[in-house]
């Protein structure tokens, strides 16, 4: 079976496409600086899977590391994860993020030239396309990026494409993600965001426990059912298994292409609270405040073609969502009652 190096292993999605890809009996290892993902991680992963996992500390910009790692160990192909990703960051610094997003991945890329690895499975994102014309999203659908994190997505799939039709590399497939929600059902791995969550199923866990006295709801006039912004929310582990066969087709059919990742169904974020709290039965406050510059009323993907082309689907639903992305808040918080 192939061996696949994780760029950014340690984090969020990475973790879980970990052990999506030892359960397909894939080799596995971990490359990660540890800015963004705590260090107990491998070691969970480890007791999770039963599996050995080598984890390589580095940062992607480091070529000669990196490069030794996947020449070290015949790695056939890279899941490049490694990122930073906050929108209101990224437009504070937007330097920041095109050294670490786009100068990291060129870094990468050069250490896989140095090494003769040629297969590329890179996490994007569903930010590309801006205001949508309308929802469900295509693959086609116009980029208009909105924002400094998006603009770097979008580069970063381009530098991949660019090397597909050059020549430099074999194969890239670029997945276009929407909402990643939930953790494993084990609770030993989650989502653990520094700060205050950017995302809404951390911000809502966080209001679980406690440690927030209520979750903000920007804006209740949106044209949907309810008023409230509408998403495409998938589990994450759904989403590791759509890496899992992602990878094995590019390895199979050389080539590049862009494909979404989502449930292909919207959900408010009022129905997202009820959801929470019908699977948990704990109480989310909550108050409304205004819309917040360049949010959409609804967004969710078209994700036929990944359904086509990989044989995947989304499987778990919103209840599962939330009551694995609970069972892992609770348990960090030290709650016993779930």
């Amino acid at each position: 079976m192939p061996n696949i190096l994780l760029t950014g292993g340690a984090g969020y999605i990475g973790s879980h496409t970990a052990v999506a890809l030892l359960a397909r009996g894939h080799t596995v290892t971990l490359l990660d600086n540890f800015a963004n993902a705590e260090r107990e991680v491998p070691d969970r992963l480890a007791q999770l899977t039963g599996a050995e996992i080598l984890v390589v500390e580095a940062d992607i910009r480091d070529v000669e590391t990196v490069a030794t790692a996947l020449a070290d160990q015949n790695i056939d192909a890279v899941i490049h994860f490694a990122a930073l990703k906050a929108v209101g960051e990224s437009e504070a610094d937007p330097l920041l993020y095109y050294e670490m997003n786009i100068v990291g991945t060129i870094r990468l890329f050069e250490a896989m030239q140095k090494a003769g690895t040629k297969n590329l499975v890179f996490s994007s994102s569903a930010t590309v396309y801006g205001q949508p014309d309308a929802s469900p999203i295509l693959e086609n659908a116009p980029t208009r990026v909105q924002n400094i994190y998006g603009r770097t997505k979008l580069v970063m799939e381009d530098l991949g494409a660019d090397l597909v039709r050059t020549g430099f590399l074999k194969g890239v497939v670029n997945l276009r993600y929407f909402n990643p929600v939930g953790a494993h059902s084990s609770a030993m791995i989650g989502e653990t965001p520094s700060g205050v969550p950017n995302n809404l199923m951390p911000y809502i866990t966080q209001v679980a426990t406690g440690e927030r006295p209520y979750l903000q709801v920007f804006g209740n006039d949106y044209d949907t059912p309810d008023g409230t912004g509408v998403r495409d929310y998938i589990h994450v582990m759904d989403l590791a298994e759509a890496h899992a066969l992602a990878l094995e087709y590019i390895l199979q059919t050389p080539g590049a292409l862009t494909v979404n990742l989502g449930t292909g169904t919207g959900i408010s974020v009022l129905d997202m609270i009820h959801a929470f709290e019908r699977a948990t039965g704990r109480t989310i406050p909550f108050k409304i405040s205004p819309r917040r510059p360049g949010d959409v009323a609804s967004y969710y993907a078209n994700p036929s073609l990944a359904e086509r082309l990989f044989n995947w689907k989304a499987k778990l639903t919103v209840d599962d969502m939330c009551r694995d992305s609970w069972r892992w808040q609770a348990r960090r918080a030290g709650i016993n009652d779930v």
